[in-house]
């Protein structure tokens, strides 16, 4: 399975505490139209620890659904739990999402032999392509790049989603195994790509996935000048995206530019007016207001 290009990690849209179907189906349109290679529903962006189970299940059959394969679906089925992971997985397949992101078990901390054995069972018992998503800042634990490159011996297991904040693990990833890395951070894309990356799973393209998809094309075309530039351009809102929790700062961007109501789910909850502050005038100074 070919990974490579920008997929947006997608918010989850409320409105009066229920799913926005009417805003998520025209954030999908959009995607489209900003010619995303694929989206990620329900994953951390998406606040899938606050969605019940037939929520975030009906979230990827609703996205797999719209997309009506224009771009390709990673549904974020992953779960601290195996057998939950491997529940939310089947049903992903069922519904027709093209791969699973899965995070590394979050709380319960596991060793990397549990972590290994997690991931493989997963892919096991679902068939489903698996993206591994390393984010120790959330989950508590790293997965080893000692235990990707033993992961990847299963060709089930197609791409890591690196989150930790490192370029140099995409240089100790790809000199161990070869299995596609995607950034996990906006800013990082650029420096990740020049190492080996093939692309980003994005918070930033909620709200700009044509500037995205351009810069991260010029990128990987080894147009490293106009990619630059529009880095530079958008480095004070990959930034300032993460001024508080994600989503919460993308959800507020998205409510300031009318395209969804800024509204969470406890225990997230709006932003500090000094923050909206600060990101209403990063929106301006970057054009996307």
């Amino acid at each position: 399975m070919l990974l490579q290009g920008v997929y947006t990690a997608l918010v989850t849209p409320f409105r009066n505490g229920e799913v926005d179907w009417k805003a998520f189906e025209q954030l999908l349109e959009a995607q489209v139209a900003g010619k995303v290679a694929g989206v990620v529903p329900v994953g951390t962006t998406g606040e899938s620890p606050t969605l019940s189970n037939e929520e975030h299940i009906e979230v990827i059959a609703r996205t797999v659904e719209i997309i009506n394969g224009r771009c390709q679906v990673i549904a974020g089925s992953g779960a601290n739990s195996t057998e939950e992971a491997i529940y939310l997985t089947r049903e992903a397949k069922a519904a027709g999402a093209d791969a699973t992101l899965q995070v590394t078990p979050y709380y319960n901390k596991p060793t990397q032999e549990g972590i290994y054995r997690h991931f493989s069972t997963v892919a096991e018992k679902t068939g489903l392509p698996v993206v591994l998503y390393n984010v120790p800042g959330r989950a508590g634990v790293p997965i080893a790049t000692e235990t990707i490159a033993r992961l990847s011996a299963n060709p089930l297991m197609v791409a890591v989603k690196e989150a930790g904040g490192s370029v140099d693990r995409v240089s100790e990833i790809l000199d161990l195994c070869d299995i596609t890395v995607l950034s996990g951070d906006d800013s990082l894309t650029l420096p990740m790509i020049s190492v080996g990356a093939k692309g980003i799973i994005s918070v930033a393209s909620n709200l700009i996935p044509g500037e995205l998809s351009a810069m991260v094309d010029a990128a990987l075309k080894g147009d490293f000048a106009t990619a630059l530039t529009a880095h530079r351009k958008y480095y004070p809102l990959f930034r300032n995206l993460f001024i508080e929790s994600n989503p919460i700062p993308v959800k507020a961007a998205m409510g300031m530019t009318g395209a969804i109501t800024p509204e969470y789910r406890l225990p997230l909850c709006e932003m500090t007016s000094a923050h909206a502050e600060v990101l209403r005038k990063t929106l301006q100074d970057c054009g996307v207001l």
